[in-house]
């Protein structure tokens, strides 16, 4: 039986993607993308923010109150009740991202694992937040990583140090399991990409034979990309699993572009935008052509996107709320995509970051630079806001 189709979508609809926000966090966030515009700022930032950090100067308060508050849901689980609240009253789902970096201590990926299962056993039961996330170098060692991924044999100590790599893995995603939360494992740099796909296919093998549990993460900025998300598929269907898709773009570009030059291999990524694009719709096309042994998390701020999945879902006659497809964004971008999609009876999910401010300053730096780098993002954001201001008369 054919779907009726929800409410149409309008993605520059400001006064349902500014709903949650006062008068003052519009302004507020007026004035932050204001700053975040000014490339000069955006590269003078970190190494300054950084410096006065490190030698003790009173500016987490500052940080606090402008970009990480934006960007961030808070330091710790408790302090983004506010956050997932405020999400929630606009019918969209919180991800818990615990976003600290650059650890290379056993003890810390200790104590990462343990936080990981901290926000599963949070999202458990509350349907606010309905994924969760985290990242292999989170839990185990980059070096050890980039080893594995090169097939170098590993000495006694670096066996040791894997088992306990796949053991966190591996209690993290039981613990998914047992707590029935969907959890996604992000994707990152090439070089130890291998490694992590071939844990998440572990993971699936495990735990998602009946319902979804784990997805795996496909950047397809990266030429490859898509014939292996094929060929997954041809695996999970005979091996009896549904394939967990967290479909991105991609975060490395630059770096990876950089690696490929300076080591003399050809680049993974692709030639341009274009191919990008059309791997990424292609990919869309090809989840929602095999639903039933794919969930799809579909990760992006391009707005074509966001339409082409929508009227995928209209075209195969499937609910606009199907539980194997979501849509994600990040905190604090593209209010206009998550808040209207919702409304028009999607499933959305906003990525909501949380740690201590320090050990979360190069995701926000991330954040800040991925807004200016991005032709049109920062001011797209600024003009929706302003369109907004103007709607309530706040200009």
């Amino acid at each position: 039986m054919e779907t009726p189709p929800n409410k149409s979508l309008n993605f520059d609809d400001t006064e349902i993607a500014f709903r949650n926000k006062s008068n003052g966090e519009l302004n507020a966030a007026y004035w932050l993308f204001k700053i975040i515009s000014s490339n000069f700022l955006t590269k003078i930032g970190p190494p300054i923010t950084n410096f006065f950090l490190n030698i003790g100067l009173p500016i987490k308060g500052i940080i606090k109150a402008t970009i990480f508050e934006h960007f961030c849901g808070g330091e710790t689980i408790a302090e983004c009740e506010h956050t997932i609240q405020q999400l929630a009253s606009g019918h969209v789902g919180t991800i818990l991202d615990y976003s600290v970096e650059g650890e290379d201590e056993e003890a810390v990926f200790d104590f990462t694992c343990e936080e990981i299962i901290r926000t599963i056993e949070r999202a458990s039961g509350d349907q606010r937040i309905p994924i969760t996330v985290f990242k292999v170098t989170g839990i185990g060692r980059f070096g050890l990583l980039e080893k594995l991924d090169t097939k170098t044999a590993l000495n006694t100590a670096e066996l040791a140090e894997f088992e306990k790599v796949k053991h966190r893995c591996e209690k993290i995603c039981r613990t998914a399991f047992d707590k029935n939360v969907p959890i996604m494992i992000d994707a990152e740099e090439s070089w130890i990409q291998d490694t992590i796909d071939e844990l998440a296919f572990d993971m699936m093998r495990l735990f998602n034979q009946k319902n979804i549990i784990v997805y795996n993460t496909y950047q397809l900025y990266r030429h490859d990309k898509l014939a292996d998300l094929k060929a997954d598929h041809l695996i999970a269907r005979a091996q009896g699993f549904i394939l967990g898709v967290k479909m991105v773009r991609g975060a490395y570009m630059e770096k990876e572009r950089k690696r490929a030059e300076e080591l003399g291999y050809p680049s993974p990524i692709q030639p341009d935008k274009a191919a990008a694009d059309r791997d990424y719709n292609e990919s869309l096309n090809y989840c929602i052509a095999h639903i039933d042994d794919i969930a799809l998390v579909c990760g992006t701020h391009n707005e074509e996107s966001c339409r082409i999945l929508a009227q995928l879902l209209d075209t195969h006659r499937l609910k606009h709320d199907h539980p194997h497809v979501y849509f994600a964004q990040l905190l604090g971008m593209s209010d206009n995509l998550s808040f209207n999609l919702s409304d028009a009876g999607y499933n959305v999910t906003k990525y909501v970051p949380y740690g201590p401010i320090k050990a979360v300053m190069p995701y926000l730096f991330r954040r800040a630079q991925e807004n200016t780098s991005i032709a049109g993002a920062t001011s797209r954001e600024l003009g929706l806001i302003i369109k907004e201001k103007q709607r309530r008369r706040l200009i």
